[in-house]
C-alpha cells in the first residue's frame, strides 16, 4: 500500500477500532486459479496473538476453504470512513482557486496466515461470538438457544470455520492532515452538510480536535 508518512496510522488500538467498526472485510487469497477476493464478516480477537486474530465462517459450498492450504499467506482489507472532498469546501479555493478535489478514507490491511477449521465445536464458537457481537445493540438480542437444537445443528453442518492469525497490520488514514486548518475545517463542515458524519468525525478527531461534531 502506498503510505505517505503523514497518512500512516501506527497505533494498534486505532487499527483494531477500524477493524471492529467495519467488520465486512475483503479476504484476498492466492490460489491455483489466481487471486480471489471473498467478502466476509470477521470478528477480531485482539488478545489472540501479538497483532490479534480474525475469525469467520464460510458456506461449505464456498470453495475458499478447499483452495487454501493451512498457513497460506492472505490479506484482509477493512475500509473505514470514506468520501469525496470537493474544493468548494476550502476557504482557500475561493481566494486563489488553487485547490483540487480528493478522496479521503481510512483503511486497514491485515496480513496473516489462514487456517481452516472443519469441526463443529470451532464453528459453533464462531457463530456464538459473532452473534454476541452483532446482536448486542438489539432491543431483544437473538441467541443461538432461541433456535431448535436440531435446526441449529443442521445449519452448522453447512458452514466451515476460518481463522486468520495476523502477522502484520498496516493502517492509512488520509484525512487532510497536510492541509491548512481553515481548509480542513471547511471540508469538515461541508461533509456535515452533505450528511457524511462518519468521515467528518474521523477528520475532526485526526486533524482538528477543536471542531465540535
Amino acid at each position: 500500500m502506498y503510505l505517505p508518512t503523514q497518512f500512516a496510522e501506527p497505533r494498534i488500538e486505532e487499527l483494531h477500532r477500524i477493524v471492529r467498526h467495519n467488520a465486512l472485510g475483503m479476504l484476498v487469497t492466492n490460489t491455483a486459479n489466481g487471486l480471489e477476493a471473498h467478502h466476509l464478516p470477521l470478528l477480531l480477537e485482539a488478545d489472540q496473538g501479538p497483532q490479534g486474530t480474525l475469525i469467520a465462517h464460510v458456506a461449505r459450498a464456498n470453495t475458499l476453504w478447499q483452495e487454501v492450504a493451512d498457513g497460506d499467506p492472505v490479506l484482509v482489507v477493512f475500509r473505514g470512513a470514506q468520501g469525496y472532498i470537493s474544493p468548494n469546501g476550502y476557504p482557500g479555493k475561493h481566494e486563489t482557486h488553487r485547490r483540487v478535489p480528493t478522496w479521503n478514507y481510512e483503511v486497514v490491511h491485515a496480513h496473516g496466515t489462514v487456517h481452516v477449521h472443519d469441526d463443529e465445536r470451532f464453528v459453533r464458537g464462531v457463530v456464538a461470538k459473532l452473534t454476541r457481537e452483532h446482536e448486542a445493540d438489539q432491543p431483544s438480542p437473538w441467541k443461538m438457544g432461541d433456535a431448535p437444537a436440531d435446526y441449529l445443528a443442521e445449519q452448522l453442518r453447512h458452514i466451515v470455520g476460518v481463522e486468520i492469525r495476523i502477522t502484520r497490520l498496516e493502517g492509512k488514514r488520509k484525512l487532510n492532515q497536510h492541509h491548512q486548518v481553515p481548509d480542513r475545517e471547511g471540508a469538515i463542515r461541508a461533509l456535515q452538510a452533505r450528511g457524511n458524519h462518519a468521515l467528518a468525525q474521523a477528520m475532526a478527531e485526526a486533524v482538528a480536535p477543536t471542531i465540535q461534531i
